[in-house]
């Protein structure tokens, strides 16, 4: 599965749990680019995105992402 193939995937659960779509998802996207993506929604994002892909998310996987493409890339590792 490629990025763009990820992104595709993830978008819908960005707009469903943030209930907006008033942003643009990317690699450099943060918490901090993005209304009302705090760290209970973030939380609720990593969730539906385990679920998704049907993985877990190691703990310091998750304390180590900056960005979405972070984020991208901890997908891809866990689902290869």
């Amino acid at each position: 599965m490629d990025n763009k193939e990820i992104f595709e995937k993830i978008n819908p659960i960005f707009v469903k749990v943030l209930e907006h779509d008033n942003f643009e998802l990317t690699e450099t996207t943060t918490t901090e680019d993005v209304d009302g993506w705090g760290s209970l929604s973030h939380m609720v994002i990593i969730e539906e995105i385990e679920k998704e892909f049907n993985i877990k998310f190691k703990l310091m996987d998750l304390m180590t992402m900056d960005n979405v493409g972070d984020l991208v890339k901890s997908i891809k590792s866990n689902i290869s």
